[in-house]
């Protein structure tokens, strides 16, 4: 009993420094947490298709925000578009910038490690293993050009901002022609940390408190 307890407390620390340090982390139940700005992603990056909502996941703003606000998954209603303003209230950002301070702009930058002009699959990055059906260009059928991902802010003239994981741009366009290059893909975002399983820093840190007190009580004995 005591080398198992004794075990526990030296691997605890490194459970929590690991966890502490971490960008990305997977809750499991196809949810990716962001420990830096506080933000749980769907891990399918084109969930209105794959649930069977929408035929390919190309919609419009009005229905891509709809289907957002609407969502029910994790054990939570509180889905929503992500946001294109900076972290601090500020922009938003837009091309030609890397807008790396939008929540999108963070996933793609910070987050996956891409590169501003090139396609987020050319990253390196191991956290990209993370995501399924992020959409790019490369991965549209011929004719189909819809390679960008709506946002919730609004844009000039009616237009609502987009960010395109093709080339990391962030910009704006016309939300409701559905003829051309102006729909767009849907992608849920949660603000806090949906728990699936992964402790929270904090519960560790009890758990290896109380363990302290549990290996102490029994010297006493």
């Amino acid at each position: 009993m005591k080398n198992f307890l004794t075990s526990c407390l030296l691997v605890l620390p490194l459970f929590v420094f690991a966890n502490a340090n971490a960008s990305l982390i997977s809750l499991g139940n196809g949810l990716v947490y962001d420990d830096a700005l506080d933000i749980t992603w769907l891990a399918d990056a084109n969930y209105a298709k794959t649930s069977g909502y929408d035929a390919d996941g190309i919609m419009s703003w009005d229905a891509a925000n709809n289907w957002a606000l609407g969502l029910s998954y994790g054990g939570s209603d509180n889905w929503r578009l992500p946001t294109a303003y900076n972290q601090d209230g500020t922009g938003p950002c837009y091309h030609p910038a890397a807008c790396t301070d939008s929540e999108m702009g963070h996933l793609f930058y910070i987050d996956l490690g891409g590169t501003q002009g090139s396609s987020i699959y050319l990253s390196t990055d191991p956290d990209l293993a993370l995501f399924s059906n992020i959409i790019t260009s490369e991965l549209i059928p011929t004719g189909r050009k819809y390679d960008t991902y709506w946002t919730s802010t609004d844009g000039w003239s009616g237009r609502k901002y987009y960010f395109a994981f093709t080339n990391g741009s962030q910009w704006a366009k016309n939300q409701d022609d559905p003829g051309g290059h102006d729909w767009g893909v849907a992608w849920a975002v949660h603000d806090g940390r949906l728990n699936q399983g992964i402790p929270e820093p904090q519960t560790l840190l009890l758990f290896g408190a109380g363990l302290s007190g549990l290996i102490l009580s029994r010297r006493k004995l």
